[in-house]
C-alpha cells in the first residue's frame, strides 16, 4: 500500500494539543493509573504504591529498654537521694537489661547503668528515684498497628522500606511499571557498533528516549529498527502493541515522501492531533491505537527530546499515579538577542553561568539536530508563540537541567575555541568535581566584548594587531578600557591551512585560495582566525569576494577540520591539533599566541585558583596539550601583564 504524501493535519498551540489529547485520553481511561502488583520490599526503592500500606504490628511490639542499665519497679525506687542513697536487691528489685531487651514481667522503668554502684554481688545502689517508664520503649512507641506507614500513589524511600518492614510487611502493593516500546524507524538508521557507509545514521535516539523513559519509572523496551514500508511499519506497531502500555514511533512523522508514519497509525486507530506549533518538534503525532496511547515524535534528537519531555513524560507520570516533578526555574538576563519566528513557542536552550552577582544565559546551537546542545545546555527558555524574539539583556525564565548550586560553580569562558580548552575543562571536573569549565565558541572578539558586558569571567582570545605584531593586549585597551583584565598565556599553537590526506590539490598558500578548484571553509566574523586570514588576504591583495567558500563559516578549528574531511570544502585555516584529530594532512602557516583575558576581579576567587592551579601546575595537563600536537606551552600559565 502506498500513501500519499500529505501536509500535517494540524497546527495547534501547545497548549490546546495537549487538552485535547489529555481529554481525549481520559474520556477513554486510557491515562488512568496502572493496577498494582505485590513486590518484595527490598525490591520495592523508588516505586510507586498503588494502595495505602497500614501497619500490621506495633513497633516496637513489646516494652523494651531504651538503655543498658537495670529493670526496676518505680515505686521501690521512692525516697533515694544524693544524701539518703537507695539499695536494690538484685535480681528482686533490679535486674540487668541490655538496650532492645524485652523488658521483665511487671518491670516499669530503667536506670542507666552509669547511675547505679553496685555495692555488692547482690545490691546496687542508687541517688535518685525513677520516673514510670523511664527509658523504657513502650510497645508502638514508634508504630502501632493499624495505623497509616505510606498512602497510596508515593513514591518509595530507604525510610519508607525499613518502616513497612517494622511494621510486619514483607510485601507491598506497588504500581506496576509502565512499558513503553520505542519503535525507531528509517532505512538510514543503523545499530550503533555497525560497519559504517556513506547514509547511514547510528540509532542513537532510541537510547536517549528509553533512558528518559526510565527516569520517569517506567520500563522501556527498544524495538528493532523499523525500515521504511508500510506494511513492516504496520506489523511491528501492532507488535509493540501486544506488551506496552504506550508505544513511541521516532521519525516519520513530518510530511516528507518516506514519512507515512500518520497514515499507517490513522489506519490502525485515531490520530487526534498531527502537528504542533512548536520549535523545534512541530511534526508529533498524538494517537489512540488498540486503547493505547501512541506518540510519534520527530527524528532530529533534539525535537525528540522535547517532544518525549512535553507529550510522553506526563503520560508516564500518570500511568504511575503521579504528577511530573516541577523543573526548578530561575530568572537571569539573555546575553544577547534571540530572533523567533511568529505563530510558534520556541525552545532555546542556554547555557547559564553565575557573573558580576547576576545569572546569564547565552542560548547555544539551535538546530533541531545539535545533539550536542543537550549535552552542553544548563536549560531551556521558551519563546511565546506571538513574540518575534527576545532582546539582548532581557529577564528570561529558565528551565533548569543542572542545580543552581553546579551553576555558580562554573567558570564561564567565551570567546575563541582551541581544544586545549576541553582537555583543561576535563582536568577541572577531574580534580575538582564540585567545578565546571563551560565554553562558548563566538570568536576572540565575541569573547572580548562579552567580557565588556559582564557576560563571562574569562575569555580565549588570540587578536593580532597588524602594526605592533603583538596579541590581544592592543584589543584589550581599545574594547575594554574601563573593564580590568588580567592576561594569562595559556599555548602558543601552530595555525595553517588543514587539507585532505596527501593534499591532493596542493594547497601551499593564501595565493591558492583563488583556485578555480579550491572550496575554503572560513570561520565567522569576529574570530581572531577570520581576522588573520583577513590580514593575510589584504596583504596579497586578494579580493574576498574571489574566494570560493569564503562565506562558509564554521565556529571551531574542528568544525573547520570536520568540513575538510567531509569533502564540504578542500581547505580551511585551522590549528594542528584540529588536522591530526581527524588524521588530515597540515600546512603550516605560523605560530600565534592564545590568551586567557580573566576578569581581574575574578582572578583571586577559588575557582580560579583551581582553575590556575592546573594550567600552572599539573604536569599531566601539559603532557596531553603537547601531545596533541601543534602546541608549545613553555609559557603557560604566566601573567602577561593587567590592564
Amino acid at each position: 500500500m502506498k500513501f500519499k504524501q500529505k501536509k500535517y493535519l494540524d497546527n495547534l498551540p501547545l497548549a490546546e494539543a495537549i487538552a485535547k489529547y489529555g481529554d481525549a485520553l481520559k474520556r477513554t481511561n486510557i491515562s488512568r493509573p496502572l493496577a498494582g502488583e505485590p513486590v518484595p520490599v527490598g525490591d520495592a526503592l523508588g516505586r510507586v504504591t498503588s494502595e495505602a500500606v497500614i501497619a500490621k504490628l506495633s513497633s516496637p511490639f513489646y516494652h523494651s529498654a531504651a538503655m543498658d542499665g537495670y529493670a526496676v519497679r518505680f515505686l521501690d525506687t521512692f525516697g533515694a537521694s544524693e544524701t539518703r542513697p537507695k539499695r536494690l536487691s538484685i535480681p528482686a528489685q533490679a535486674i540487668a537489661v541490655d538496650t532492645g531487651d524485652p523488658m521483665p514481667d511487671g518491670y516499669d522503668a530503667v536506670i542507666m547503668i552509669e547511675d547505679v554502684e553496685k555495692i555488692a554481688g547482690s545490691e546496687l545502689e542508687i541517688l535518685k528515684p525513677a520516673t514510670p517508664w523511664q527509658h523504657v520503649r513502650l510497645v508502638g512507641e514508634d508504630i502501632v498497628a493499624t495505623e497509616l506507614i505510606i498512602s497510596e500513589n508515593h513514591t518509595i524511600r530507604p525510610a519508607d522500606m525499613a518502616a513497612m518492614i517494622a511494621s510486619g510487611h514483607t510485601t507491598v502493593m506497588l504500581r506496576k511499571r509502565p512499558v513503553i516500546s520505542i519503535l525507531p524507524t528509517g532505512s538510514e538508521l543503523v545499530d550503533p557498533g555497525s560497519e559504517l557507509k556513506k547514509g547511514d545514521i547510528i540509532d542513537f535516539n532510541s537510547t536517549m528516549l528509553a533512558a528518559m523513559a526510565m527516569e520517569c519509572g517506567a520500563h522501556a523496551v527498544r524495538r528493532s529498527i523499523v525500515k521504511d514500508d508500510v506494511a513492516l511499519l504496520k506489523q511491528s506497531i501492532l507488535d509493540a502493541l501486544s506488551g506496552s502500555d504506550l508505544v513511541v514511533i521516532n521519525a516519520g512523522s513530518s510530511a516528507g515522501r518516506e514519512d507515512f508514519t500518520a497514515d499507517v497509525i490513522a489506519e490502525l486507530g485515531e490520530v487526534l492531533v498531527h502537528g504542533v506549533a512548536i520549535k523545534p518538534g512541530k511534526p508529533v503525532i498524538l494517537a489512540i491505537v488498540q486503547g493505547k496511547p501512541v506518540i510519534g515524535i520527530p527524528g532530529y534528537p533534539v525535537s525528540a527530546a522535547l517532544t518525549f519531555n512535553l507529550f510522553v513524560k506526563p503520560l508516564l507520570y500518570a500511568l504511575l499515579g503521579l504528577t511530573p516533578p516541577a523543573s526548578e526555574t530561575i530568572s537571569a538576563k539573555l546575553s544577547r538577542q534571540v530572533a523567533s519566528s511568529l505563530g510558534a513557542e520556541e525552545f532555546i536552550r542556554v547555557k547559564v553561568g553565575s557573573v558580576s552577582g547576576s545569572l546569564i544565559a547565552t542560548p547555544v546551537t539551535r538546530g533541531a539536530g545539535a545533539l550536542m546542545s543537550l549535552v552542553r545546555a544548563d536549560g531551556v527558555l521558551r519563546v511565546p508563540a506571538g513574540n518575534e524574539g527576545i532582546g539582548a539583556g532581557q529577564d528570561v525564565q529558565v528551565e533548569l537541567f543542572r542545580s543552581p548550586r553546579d551553576i555558580r560553580n562554573t567558570i564561564v569562558c567565551i570567546g575563541s575555541h582551541d581544544n586545549a580548552l576541553d582537555v583543561l575543562a576535563n582536568f577541572l571536573k577531574k580534580k575538582h568535581p564540585e567545578l565546571s569549565l563551560s565554553s562558548a565558541h563566538v570568536g576572540s572578539m565575541g569573547g572580548l566584548l562579552a567580557l565588556k558586558r559582564g557576560e563571562a569571567h574569562c575569555a580565549g582570545t588570540h587578536l593580532l594587531d597588524e602594526a605592533t605584531g603583538e596579541y590581544n593586549v592592543s584589543s584589550i585597551k581599545k574594547l575594554l578600557p574601563d573593564t580590568r583584565v588580567v592576561l594569562v598565556n595559556l599555548v602558543h599553537r601552530t595555525q595553517g591551512f588543514i587539507v585532505p590526506k596527501g593534499n591532493p590539490k596542493n594547497i601551499r598558500g593564501f595565493e591558492d585560495l583563488v583556485r578555480d578548484d579550491v572550496t575554503f571553509v572560513n570561520r565567522q566574523t569576529g574570530a581572531g582566525t577570520r581576522l588573520l586570514t583577513d590580514l593575510y588576504l589584504k596583504r596579497l591583495a586578494i579580493d574576498p569576494s574571489k574566494v570560493k567558500g569564503y562565506h562558509h563559516e564554521e565556529y571551531t578549528h574542528m568544525a573547520v577540520a570536520a568540513a575538510v574531511l567531509s569533502n564540504a570544502a578542500d581547505t580551511g585555516l585551522a590549528v594542528l591539533s584540529a588536522a591530526q584529530a581527524l588524521n588530515l594532512d597540515f600546512v603550516p602557516v605560523g605560530s600565534e599566541r592564545y590568551d586567557l583575558a580573566i576578569l581581574e576581579r575574578y582572578y583571586t576567587d577559588p575557582l580560579f585558583q583551581a582553575l590556575l592551579g592546573i594550567i600552572r601546575d599539573d604536569t599531566a595537563f601539559r603532557d596531553q596539550i603537547k601531545s596533541m600536537g601543534g602546541y608549545d606551552v613553555s609559557d603557560m600559565g604566566k601573567e602577561l601583564g593587567r590592564f
